[in-house]
């Protein structure tokens, strides 16, 4: 132990002021008590109406429709992220035709519901079978599985194009100026300088565009593909029973907090370097 912090420890400090009770405080405490009486509630609830047959009648179809949800989410990650790459490039391109379509691209589909592009792929699709008959598309259009895989893809790529874009514009442009100082062509300057930087800066956005798309994903129910929601209406079809749909809330709430733990961990990982 160094003196300075000998002597930074013998200091006697002062203790800490007491926090007042304002408005803002008292409200605070009031809200998280009401959610907190919810939660109990709903505990309470699912305690006493607990139905074992109705538990091992539906569980297992939850749990294909989770691992339905977890595909469709990780593919049209995988796809959007792949689209997304390009649409970022045309974002900062300083050609005006580039950057005004991937503009054109992002303001269409972030300044669109979700659920509607859905039903335009999967309901507007059909008006075009002739055409797609004949390039030999029609047999995987018409799989309301794909539709959805479309419409997840081609939206989530225009929220990560601006997370992407906004990741990379965030580093100083000094950056890149050391780089080619030092020698370093456009491509090693990125790969090696800029995307860790970016990295860091878009991993919070990338979490979180992550977590709505799980949450988002319950859209694809309504046109048939029978994800975890999906089996949620089924069996409340046939049960009636509301719990069913609590059930379905607490699984999507637990794959969100490891999401969140996971994307914790992840970035006090990749930001050791920062730590002081």
């Amino acid at each position: 132990m160094s003196l300075a912090h000998q002597i930074s420890e013998a200091i006697e400090r002062p203790p800490l002021a007491a926090r007042a009770w304002n408005l803002a405080r008292i409200a605070g405490a009031a809200f998280l008590a009401f959610w907190g009486l919810v939660g109990l509630g709903l505990l309470i609830y699912l305690v006493r109406k607990w139905n074992p047959e109705l538990f091992a009648t539906y569980a297992p179809q939850y749990m294909k429709g989770l691992w339905i949800t977890i595909q469709l989410v990780a593919i049209s990650i995988f796809f959007g992220a792949l689209l997304s790459i390009p649409i970022a490039y045309g974002r900062m391109s300083k050609n005006r035709i580039a950057s005004s379509l991937a503009y054109a691209y992002v303001y269409f589909f972030r300044g669109t519901p979700l659920l509607a592009q859905t039903f335009l792929i999967y309901y507007g699709v059909g008006s075009f079978r002739p055409q797609l008959e004949a390039i030999g598309l029609w047999g995987i259009l018409r799989e309301a599985w794909y539709c959805g895989i479309i419409a997840f893809s081609l939206n989530t790529a225009a929220y990560q194009a601006e997370i992407l874009r906004g990741a990379i514009q965030s580093i100083p442009l000094g950056q890149w100026e050391g780089a080619a100082a030092l020698g370093l062509n456009k491509w090693q300057t990125m790969r090696k300088i800029i995307a860790p930087q970016a990295l860091i800066v878009a991993l919070r956005p990338y979490g979180n565009e992550l977590i709505l798309m799980i949450k988002g994903s319950a859209i694809v129910s309504i046109i048939t593909v029978y994800d975890l929601m999906g089996e949620t209406r089924r069996a409340f079809s046939r049960s009636f029973d509301f719990q069913t749909y609590i059930w379905a809330a607490i699984i999507y709430l637990a794959i969100v907090e490891v999401l969140r733990r996971a994307i914790d961990w992840l970035e006090l990982k990749i930001t050791k370097h920062l730590i002081r």
